[in-house]
């Protein structure tokens, strides 16, 4: 999903803390962490360091907002789609393809584990890791497997995730391209992480 704006979205003329949030995560996207500095975001934003400082105190609080949205953004909106879906297998198959769709020509997420070693960027992907195979662990659960087996699983499947993330951003040819092939990409993966032996 990417957080990229053309045009700031303003209230009463003024730029919006969340207008500075989508600034910092287009930047995080586009350079790293170290490209979320004030002066550079106030230019593109076409405004003042003081509108900067009118919403946060400091560079972290703006970190700390780009990451707690981009969180919400990359993973609470994608569980909140498919979560609905009561049969477990089928909502195994929607995540595998939603997670594609939302990480597509979004390069943040590639970014941040880059930037690891930065201890607010450490923490959110802590807790989004947790959250996320806590939820794919869940649905594992649902289809019948043992609690510890379906960890294993959850875990299993998200690191696929990861590695997919990886290959979009880096070698998207290694990946099916036609509709069919996807399709039949997908059935293998699932087949694979839900057989039961």
């Amino acid at each position: 999903m990417a957080h990229r704006e053309d045009q700031p979205r303003r209230e009463s003329g003024r730029l919006t803390a969340q207008d500075w949030t989508d600034a910092a995560l287009t930047a995080i996207g586009e350079g790293g962490l170290s490209a979320v500095a004030v002066e550079p975001l106030a230019k593109r934003l076409g405004t003042t360091k003081g509108s900067f400082y009118w919403h946060f105190p400091s560079r972290d609080a703006l970190i700390e907002a780009a990451l707690s949205h981009w969180e919400e953004t990359n993973t609470g909106r994608v569980i909140a789609e498919v979560e609905p879906e009561t049969d477990p297998e089928k909502r195994l198959r929607r995540l595998f393809k939603a997670v594609p769709a939302a990480t597509t020509g979004d390069p943040i997420e590639v970014t941040l584990l880059t930037s690891v070693a930065h201890p607010q960027v450490a923490s959110a992907l802590r807790r989004v890791t947790e959250r996320r195979i806590a939820f794919v662990t869940q649905i594992f659960t649902d289809l019948g497997f043992p609690a510890d087996e379906a960890q294993r699983r959850g875990l299993l499947a998200y690191t696929t995730h990861l590695g997919q993330i990886q290959l979009i951003h880096a070698v998207p040819q290694a990946l099916p391209s036609e509709t069919a092939d996807q399709r039949r990409y997908l059935d293998t993966m699932l087949h694979t992480l839900t057989r039961k032996d």
